[in-house]
């Protein structure tokens, strides 16, 4: 008995170990590594290593392959979006092309499903028409209460594209942020070396943010914000080190400090710029109402 398998072309450059644990299980390398020694996985009726790169045509052949998939991983359900999400999705639709879309995320909601947070943006957008035909591939995110611009490729090539341009820092993000206090230098660069704990074991990553005060006054400051790094709340932590904690962060603030308790993180993507084979893109993500509101009532405005 044998199945056989087309490759599509969001699966082109895939290793073929790794189109195994996604196409057909979640097996050990191990186990992987023994059924095509043996012969019973095979591309094109023969025989390739666990790292052979997919090609457009190729066909993979499984011949009397057993498999159960693994019980101890946890499964993970996908989101349900409701028809409200789905009848307003089309609000958040900055772009739309063939190849990825940029929408204006929403506050309180992550990009992508997690043990805290099952609603997602990536499962909402996949039933939306704009990815009738597509799939939702994140490149990117931004923490669950950060508004503003999100890139999500349609399929795995730009997937590969804009995550290497994300990687050698050749996409320009610009936030803006509303932070307590006034700060001294009207522009500069933050460079901090921030720690991270996973299971126990704390790591140093080095975190560069380039910033300018658009306006301030004695008690809050707006900021332009390009981070060069991507570290995880690389800004709210920078910000909260220098004592200039952003407005309405419940993480990363001073403590006892009733002036920061704000309803939403006062932290907005608010333009992303890149290139694509010599043609440029650049986004602007309308601001919130709440953070229009918050600029107002503490007199701030945004100039250039």
């Amino acid at each position: 008995m044998r199945k056989k398998f087309s490759i599509d072309v969001d699966y082109i450059g895939t290793r073929l170990d790794r189109w195994i644990r996604k196409k057909i299980s979640d097996l050990p390398q191990s186990l992987i590594e023994k059924s095509i020694r043996k012969g019973k996985i095979k591309v094109n009726f023969k025989k390739e290593k666990s790292s052979y790169k997919l090609k457009k045509n190729d066909t993979i052949i499984l011949f009397d392959f057993n498999f159960v998939a693994n019980k101890n991983k946890k499964s993970t359900l996908k989101y349900i979006p409701t028809k409200k999400e789905l009848s307003t999705s089309g609000d958040m639709f900055i772009e739309d092309n063939e190849n990825f879309v940029v929408i204006n995320k929403p506050p309180g909601i992550s990009v992508q499903s997690g043990t805290k947070s099952r609603r997602n943006i990536i499962d909402i957008l996949r039933d939306t028409k704009e990815f009738e035909n597509s799939s939702p591939y994140p490149v990117h995110r931004i923490d669950k209460e950060t508004t503003g611009i999100l890139l999500v490729a349609k399929n795995r090539k730009y997937a590969q594209l804009l995550t290497s341009l994300f990687r050698i820092r050749k996409i320009h993000k610009t936030y803006l942020g509303i932070v307590l206090g006034e700060l001294k230098n009207k522009i500069g660069t933050f460079n901090d070396i921030l720690f991270y704990y996973d299971n126990k074991k704390r790591t140093e990553t080095n975190a560069i943010t380039h910033y300018k005060v658009l306006d301030s006054n004695n008690s809050y400051s707006l900021l332009k914000l390009n981070p060069q790094t991507g570290r995880k709340h690389q800004l709210r932590k920078q910000l909260l080190l220098r004592g200039y904690p952003i407005l309405g962060d419940t993480k990363y603030r001073i403590s006892n400090n009733k002036i920061n308790k704000n309803n939403f993180l006062m932290l907005h993507a608010y333009k992303i710029n890149f290139s694509i084979n010599n043609v440029r893109y650049s986004f602007v993500a309308n601001l919130p109402f709440y953070f229009n509101k918050i600029l107002k009532e503490k007199y701030l405005k945004i100039s250039s």
